[in-house]
Order: structure tokens, then sequence, then C-alpha cells
């Protein structure tokens, strides 16, 4: 996608396009989705297909689906407190920040707030008092901040419809930033993503969304481990050893 350049000028409609374009997705509490990946990250192809549950504010939890028997992981998280478990080989890492295990086990550094965003195609920002100098770059494009962030809205050719199809994420305390593309919208939620690093060459990854049910009951237990007593503990240093996805 060919984002638009130039600092464009003030707009006047930026409350109205971010109330359309965020309208599908500002109702969502809680989603679940399958999640076919492919592409690459630290020089090594991926795919791999997971499930997950996300609920609102920054709960997640997500499975690696194996071709057959246990997942290659689970991973839980709440709030920024974030467990891991690698059921085949019987160990666990029980508390982490939920971004820096993410990155170590996806090659991707989000947390899980940020996830849910992501996938539902939403803004962090809840409503326009979070969003920043919403500016017009010709009839079609409107671009704001939003925290951290800048997000772009198109206006759809067909329907008139404006949609959120790209966030830019700066760097973090990773060194790495990047930008999210959303595209196949149904019901105006996207069905692909595409999640790219900034500067290229770290990870270059398609999200395909499929399954997606939105705000289904999730309690408290899903977004936990069960028995993982008698697992040994791992540390982030031997899962990024591992590989995105579990590799070795």
């Amino acid at each position: 996608m060919k984002l638009p350049g130039g600092p464009g000028t003030p707009a006047a409609d930026g409350a109205m396009v971010f109330a359309e374009a965020t309208a599908a997705c500002r109702g969502i509490n809680t989603i679940t989705l399958e999640m076919s990946v492919h592409g690459s990250a630290h020089g090594r192809r991926l795919r791999g297909r997971l499930t997950a549950g996300l609920a609102r504010p920054a709960s997640a939890r997500l499975e690696a689906v194996a071709s057959f028997g246990q997942p290659l992981f689970v991973f839980v998280a709440r709030n920024d407190d974030a467990s891991l478990l690698l059921p085949r080989d019987n160990r666990v890492l029980e508390h982490g920040k939920s971004e820096d295990v993410l990155e170590a086990v996806t090659g991707v550094p989000i947390d899980a707030a940020t996830l849910r965003s992501l996938v539902a195609g939403c803004t962090r920002s809840p409503d326009t008092s979070g969003l920043d100098n919403v500016r017009s770059l010709g009839d079609r494009w409107r671009i704001a901040s939003d925290g951290s962030d800048t997000v772009y809205f198109q206006r759809a050719e067909q329907s008139g419809r404006w949609r959120l199809v790209a966030t830019l994420r700066p760097a973090g305390q990773s060194g790495t930033g990047w930008r999210a593309e959303y595209s196949m919208f149904v019901d105006n939620l996207p069905r692909k993503v595409h999640l790219v690093s900034q500067p290229s060459g770290r990870f270059d990854l398609e999200l395909d969304l499929s399954q997606v049910e939105l705000n289904v009951a999730l309690g408290p237990e899903v977004f936990q481990l069960q028995q993982v007593a008698a697992a040994a503990p791992i540390t982030l240093d031997e899962l990024r050893q591992s590989g995105p996805l579990g590799e070795k």
C-alpha cells in the first residue's frame, strides 16, 4: 500500500471520519479467531496457525496449533503479566512482560492490548479525544496521531465508507517499529493484516484471519495456564534461541 506523504491540512471532518472508520471495532470487548501466519522473522521463513482469544483491555490467549498432538506453545496474558507453556517440552515461563514474551515466540514486539487492536483493525484511542491533529491529504485520505502511533484512514472507492487502513508504530525499547496494513474487510473489520518491521528486514508477516467471533464470553480461566506445576522453567533468552513460533 502506498501511503500519502506531506503535512496535509487540518481536517474539519476528523470526528466523523473516526466514528465511521471505527464503528465496528469500538464495540468489541472480546474476540476469538484463527490466524494463518506466513512470511519471515529474523531471517527465517514462517508458516503456522494460531488460535486466539482476546479481551479488553489487555488479556490474551494464543495457541500455536500443530498438525497433530499438543500445541507448540500456549501464551496467556492479563494486563502486562504473561506466561508461556511449551507442552511438548514440558517447560514454562510463568511471569514476563507480554511484549517481551510475544516477541520471543513470534519475532514481533507487541503486547496483548496491541494484538487485540491489530486483529480488530482499530485505533488505540477509544474516541476522538485521544486523536491529535487529524489532517486531510486529498479527498480520500485522513491521517492522525493516535498516542505514539500514526494512523491512516482511507475512503473506500466503491462504498465511500471511511476505514482505518494502516498503523505506524515507532521504535520502542526493542529498537524496532512496525507498520500494519489492513485489507479484505468483512463488515468493516479486516480479514488480512500485513505486519512489517520498520526499518524493514526484521519481520514481514501476513495474518489471514478466519472463524472470527465477537463478544463471546471469555472467563478469567481462559487467560491462565493450567497444570504447570510439573513443568521445568524456561527463560526468555532460551525462548529467543528456539526461534519464532517455536522453530528449533
